[in-house]
């Protein structure tokens, strides 16, 4: 039986291979890759992703990366794909076959229908003489010197390795679409990352009954609209202009240095340049600024620095913001 610093060791070995194998990929990366990215952005159809064994389930997950970044794509299976599955295939899709040998007797056939139909065809593969890499259109070299097993048998690093190249195919086309962040929650509605990425402001903020001031109110009128209003006064004129925030950290701070507080105007003790958002600023962003500055509450103004909303810290990460 392993000891535990044996078995640690073991799986340091490991991640220093397969970060090793990583690098020396990452040294090797060049002008064939911007054409599999160049062939990948001028389809107007789908990306077609096939492999066998530990490789297909590498192109799985490719598939759906790219998918999700805004690259329509499928997994195929090169077996099924004879049997009838090649009919989803047209000339407008690209193809990007995974074989590490570049010689697995599954995916060739598919390649010979694939290359008879007139579609583009990027290999991964670790060998460049293959028949894999030199019939495809563009071949990305995923050669690694060996593999993490101990016996060089069970595919580690070239896995990891042909999974790196197809993450960095997704993410060098998300942005050549420029593919952003609006576009990602759309295409995620129903998951955690899309409600964060989709939330704003105005999807949560207050917006009656706002505990606002005039500027000739005193602090008496400030400490019942903090107590009533979750810590927060707003001073406003009477075009609804903001002129200044008291929180209750204001009112403990004058309390420590003036006796009569109740009769202090507002206008002496209010922060005349605080923090504010606008209604269609992003939740997360908001939620961001509040931690760093160390506010609950801020203002929402619109574009003339018009009150139209308060907004709340926990409001927002109850809301699925943070």
């Amino acid at each position: 039986m392993m000891h535990e610093a044996d078995i640690i060791a073991s799986g340091l070995r490991v991640m220093r291979m397969e970060g090793e194998a990583l690098a020396e990929a990452s040294s090797r990366l060049g002008a064939s890759f911007a054409r599999a990215v160049q062939v990948i952005a001028a389809a107007s159809g789908r990306v077609i992703v096939a492999g066998v064994g530990k490789s297909g389930l590498i192109g799985r997950k490719i598939a759906a990366t790219m998918t999700s970044t805004g690259t329509p794509a499928m997994f195929l299976h090169p077996t099924e794909s004879v049997h009838g599955d090649l009919g989803i295939v047209s000339v407008q899709d690209v193809a990007i076959l995974l074989s590490k040998s570049g010689e697995t007797d599954e995916l060739l056939p598919l390649l010979e229908q694939l290359k008879r139909l007139g579609v583009k065809t990027i290999a991964i593969s670790g060998d460049g003489q293959s028949t894999l890499s030199r019939n495809a259109d563009v071949w990305l070299d995923a050669s690694v010197r060996e593999e993490a097993c101990p016996h060089d048998l069970a595919p580690t690093t070239s896995t990891t390795v042909a999974l790196a190249l197809g993450d960095a195919l997704a993410v060098a086309l998300l942005e050549v679409k420029g593919f952003g962040r609006e576009d990602f929650a759309r295409l995620h509605p129903g998951g955690a990352l899309g409600k964060k990425l989709l939330l704003t402001v105005a999807d949560v903020m207050l917006t009656e009954n706002l505990p606002t001031l005039p500027a000739t109110a005193t602090m008496y009128d400030a400490v019942v609209q903090l107590a009533d209003r979750r810590g927060i006064a707003v001073v406003i004129d009477s075009q609804s202009t903001l002129l200044g925030v008291i929180t209750t950290g204001d009112f403990m701070r004058l309390m420590e240095r003036t006796r009569d507080v109740f009769t202090v105007p507002v206008d002496t003790v209010m922060t005349t340049t605080p923090k504010t958002t606008r209604p269609d600023e992003l939740g997360s962003a908001v939620v961001y600024r509040m931690q760093q500055s160390g506010i609950i509450s801020m203002p929402v103004v619109d574009a003339q620095s018009r009150l139209v909303g308060v907004v709340h810290l926990h409001d927002l990460m109850r809301a699925g913001a943070a």
